[in-house]
């Protein structure tokens, strides 16, 4: 599968996350993320999108702590530090 085809399949994970409150953050994360990812930014990414929701929630939010192997992860850190565009909601 080429690059293209695995964006547009990462970015429809990342809208059909099962809550409206997870699409939008992970949506609105993976729109600004995916289109400057290389082959292993883009392996790293169906990582991310393999971790759970409710963790992805719990740790954008800070209502848990990150797991010591995520800690010093550049993807992750750019998703603690994404802020949702409430204009496009």
């Amino acid at each position: 599968m080429d690059a293209a085809d695995r964006r547009k399949k990462m970015m429809f994970r990342a809208t059909h996350r099962g809550t409206r409150e997870n699409d939008i953050l992970i949506g609105q994360f993976a729109a600004a993320q995916l289109g400057g990812l290389d082959d292993a930014g883009l392996d790293r990414f169906e990582a991310f999108l393999a971790e759970a929701d409710q963790d992805l929630l719990d740790w954008h939010q800070g209502r848990r702590l990150l797991p010591d192997d995520l800690v010093d992860d550049p993807l992750i850190a750019a998703f603690m530090a994404f802020k949702v565009d409430p204009s496009a909601i």
